[in-house]
């Protein structure tokens, strides 16, 4: 069982920079595949980021690619979303999610936990 709180959100100026937060509570978050995704208002969520269990291998959208950065500290169960250059297409709800076992994936049904969400809003 991996329970996910995620904090940071807020509003930003487009073409600033934020940085998320995702605590994880559980003795499995070291084996889990961490994954961000966002739903924004009428859309579908949306995969953001993934990172491997050792955090050696990231994976991004097309959309954040060179602009966000996924990274973990597996000693103090945390894993982060720094955002760059953002954007006002990036104001969204953002999830934070952990996979157990596995691979990366894209896919948010391929998850089995989920946090709360934290909204971020990006003003031009």
């Amino acid at each position: 069982q991996v329970q996910l709180v995620e904090s940071g959100g807020g509003l930003v100026q487009a073409g600033g920079s934020h940085r998320l937060s995702c605590a994880a509570s559980g003795r499995t978050f070291s084996s889990s595949v961490m994954g961000w995704f966002r739903q924004a208002p009428g859309k579908e969520r949306e995969f953001v980021a993934a990172i491997s269990r050792s955090g050696a291998n990231t994976y991004y959208a097309d959309s954040v690619k060179g602009r966000f950065t996924i990274s973990r500290d597996n000693a103090k169960n945390t894993v982060y979303l720094q955002m760059n250059s953002l954007k006002p297409e990036d104001t969204a709800v953002y999830y934070c999610a952990a996979r157990s076992g596995g691979i990366y994936t894209s896919s948010p049904n391929s998850y089995n936990y989920w946090g709360q969400g934290t909204q971020v809003t990006v003003s031009s």
